[in-house]
């Protein structure tokens, strides 16, 4: 397999992942918290009553205190389970290590007050990669990075496949890049193959789905990826620069050619037709010689009138 193929059929050995996000299910919690309010008031004010009773009935007044404390303590207990979520936020929940689901609704919510839950931002981040320093397909030095655009999809493996999910989709989105420009050239020269600089839709097309393919594992999905910065190395800048200009010369030098060669044989043909002059072989190639000296030159032609015999 080509070096072009195997970027056009990218195989990213990502392993599968063992979680899928999930919903938790959450009691709404303003509903919760105007419950608990008044249970914790009630419970301090039962507390309060057996201590003003404790000193004419010692056991109704320490019973009274006993089970104030024990309501106020499971009411701000109960309250720790209160959980506010942002819009573009989520929060992983965990019970005991055990993954049980995921907050995605804003708002005030309640869950088990046990649970560890992990603040996860599902709003649209921007990666840009550093300016890299990587060959081409033919071997040329050139520098190139890259924007991606990307947006935690699944909040379950982004927490748990991966380490740190930002730090992994910068990593990967290095490693595509520097794949992709490894396995086009930067330039084809009219070879009429793929080339970074000429082919600019199709490449970012091709690194949004390697980019894709590599995050995908951590639950991100990939919005759009941009080229941002594409060059030759500073080294050899100077000397493909010169490349490019004579090429530039050479196709401007083809039309021109062809341009003058169609004057030429118009002018032949008109005058063959309207019998203006009758020129032989010789007098042709002359007349051929000098039209594209005028028509070809990059310098304006000094005329030489004839005032005698054209023989």
């Amino acid at each position: 397999m080509t070096r072009t193929e195997a970027a056009d059929n990218p195989s990213v050995d990502m392993p599968t992942p063992h979680t899928g996000e999930r919903v938790v299910h959450a009691v709404r919690g303003f509903p919760m918290f105007g419950a608990l309010v008044p249970a914790i008031a009630a419970g301090i004010a039962v507390a309060t009553f057996g201590a003003s009773t404790v000193q004419d009935n010692s056991t109704l007044g320490v019973t009274l205190i006993v089970v104030g404390v024990l309501i106020v303590l499971t009411g701000m207990g109960l309250m720790a389970g209160l959980t506010a979520v942002a819009p573009g936020e989520a929060r992983v929940v965990q019970v005991l290590g055990r993954y049980v689901g995921t907050l995605r609704a804003d708002g005030l919510q309640w869950v088990n007050p046990i649970a560890h839950r992990r603040r996860v931002s599902t709003r649209i981040r921007n990666h840009e990669t550093d300016v890299a320093k990587v060959n081409d397909a033919d071997g040329n030095p050139i520098e190139i990075a890259a924007v991606v655009v990307w947006q935690v999809q699944d909040t379950a493996r982004a927490v748990f496949e991966v380490d740190d999910f930002v730090e992994f989709v910068a990593i990967q989105t290095e490693t595509a890049v520097r794949h992709i420009a490894n396995n086009y050239p930067y330039d084809t020269h009219g070879a009429g193959t793929l080339s970074l600089r000429d082919n600019a839709e199709e490449i970012t097309e091709k690194l949004s789905t390697e980019v894709a393919a590599r995050v995908s594992a951590a639950g991100v999905m990939v919005i759009e990826s941009r080229i941002t910065h594409l060059a030759y190395a500073p080294e050899i800048a100077h000397a493909m620069l010169r490349r490019q200009q004579a090429g530039a010369v050479v196709a401007a030098r083809q039309r021109i050619v062809e341009g003058a060669v169609g004057m030429v044989e118009m002018a032949l043909s008109r005058l063959a037709e309207q019998n203006i002059v009758d020129l032989d072989e010789e007098r042709k190639a002359a007349m051929v010689s000098n039209l594209l000296v005028v028509l070809v030159g990059d310098r304006d032609t000094q005329p030489v009138v004839n005032a005698g015999s054209l023989y």
